[in-house]
C-alpha cells in the first residue's frame, strides 16, 4: 500500500460552515450536521488501509487518534487546495484528497479509488452531480499545481478539472458520481443514503421534515 488519505475540511463552527442549510437550519444546528458530516467521513478513511491519514483543516478541530493535522493556507480555494497536496507530499507515495460533503461514502467507493491508485493510475477523480467533485487522487503531489487553472465552486469546476489533468498527459480514473451535502435538499437526499450514521441521525434532529419543494444545490467546494 502507497497510499495517504486526506481530508480537506472546515471546523464545524456556527455560522461559519455550511450556511446554505441556513434556512431551515440555524447556525448552530448546520454545524451539527457538519460535525457528523465531518465525522462519518472520518469513520470510513480509519477503515481504509493507508501510509499516513491527515486532517487538512480550516479552523480548530481536535485530530481523531492516529491522524495528524495541517493548516489550510492560501489565497482562494484553488491554491489552499494544492498546498494540501504539496504540505503533505510523502516520497513514492500517491495522494487522495476528499473533503467532508459526502457522508455517504463507503468503504467499497474509497477502496476502488485507493485501489486504482495503488495500481498505477495516473489520477483518479470522484465528479459530483452539482458539477464539482468529492476526490481528487495525485500519484505526484506536483500536479496539483493544475488546480490554479481550474475555476472553482462552479458547474463546470469538474469538467475543467479533467481537463486540465489531461492537458498535463495523464490518462484519468474516473470514479462513482456523489451528491454533495450544501443545501438541505442534498442533506435530506444523503441521509437516505446512509440511514445508520451521524450525518442522517443529525439531518433527522436539526431539519424540519423533508419539502420536496426546497430548491436544489447549486455547486459546492469542489
Amino acid at each position: 500500500m502507497s497510499v495517504q488519505l486526506l481530508v480537506f475540511a472546515k471546523a464545524p463552527v456556527p455560522g461559519r460552515v455550511k450556511t446554505r442549510l441556513c434556512p431551515p437550519a440555524s447556525a448552530t444546528q448546520a454545524a451539527a450536521i457538519a460535525a457528523a458530516a465531518l465525522a462519518d467521513t472520518i469513520d470510513v478513511l480509519d477503515v481504509t488501509p493507508a501510509v499516513r491519514r491527515t486532517l487538512v483543516l480550516s479552523g480548530q478541530y481536535p485530530s481523531p487518534p492516529g491522524w495528524r493535522t495541517v493548516a489550510q493556507h492560501g489565497t482562494g480555494l484553488a491554491e489552499r487546495l494544492v498546498h494540501a497536496y504539496t504540505d503533505t507530499a510523502l516520497p513514492g507515495t500517491a495522494t487522495l484528497l476528499l473533503g467532508m460533503d459526502t457522508p455517504q461514502l463507503t468503504t467499497v467507493m474509497l477502496g476502488s479509488a485507493v485501489a486504482a491508485l495503488d495500481g498505477g493510475a495516473d489520477a483518479v477523480l470522484g465528479p459530483a452531480d452539482d458539477g464539482g467533485w468529492w476526490t481528487l487522487g495525485l500519484p505526484d503531489p506536483a500536479v496539483a499545481a493544475a488546480l490554479h487553472d481550474v475555476p472553482m465552486s462552479t458547474p463546470d469546476t469538474g469538467r475543467h478539472t479533467l481537463t486540465a489533468l489531461r492537458r498535463r498527459g495523464l490518462a484519468v480514473t474516473l470514479l462513482d458520481t456523489l451528491r454533495d451535502v450544501d443545501t438541505a435538499e442534498d442533506a435530506y437526499a444523503v441521509a437516505a443514503l446512509c440511514r445508520g450514521g451521524r450525518f442522517a441521525a443529525a439531518v433527522r434532529a436539526n431539519l424540519p421534515a423533508h419539502d420536496p419543494a426546497a430548491p436544489r444545490s447549486g455547486p459546492g467546494w469542489g
